[in-house]
């Protein structure tokens, strides 16, 4: 199941978080798509979906600059002390289809390289 906030070029004003989100847990599905980049999502409200994936939005696609590396592992570090790093797939947030081709390579790679990173810090494969 995919959450969105609306595609960051073209929605502007979002909430501030999901107040359904507990609720998912009880949803058949396995795995749930969110996007925590650009809305600064409180990644606490991840510890209400036990037994469920997270495939975690990590990259602000409301902005052409592309991230460092640290940068997009300090946003999957938000998400550690609530999901752990097994059920966690690093995906960007969506929208992507509306940025420059340099900038979302630029972007995919940032992201590329901090889950490098973080599998070496957590010594997982």
């Amino acid at each position: 199941m995919h959450l969105c906030f609306g595609y960051a070029a073209i929605i502007h004003d979002r909430p501030s978080g999901y107040s359904f989100l507990p609720e998912l847990a009880a949803a058949a599905c396995d795995q749930v798509s969110i996007e925590t980049a650009q809305s600064g999502l409180d990644c606490s409200v991840l510890a209400s979906l036990p037994g469920k994936t997270i495939i975690l939005g990590v990259l602000n696609l409301g902005d052409h600059t592309v991230e460092s590396t640290d940068e997009v592992a300090a946003r999957v570090r938000r998400a550690l002390p609530y999901v752990d790093a097994e059920r966690l797939v690093l995906a960007p947030d969506c929208g992507m289809k509306y940025l420059p081709r340099d900038a979302a390579f630029g972007k995919l790679s940032a992201m590329t390289r901090a889950a490098e990173q973080l599998r070496a810090e957590f010594g997982t494969a």
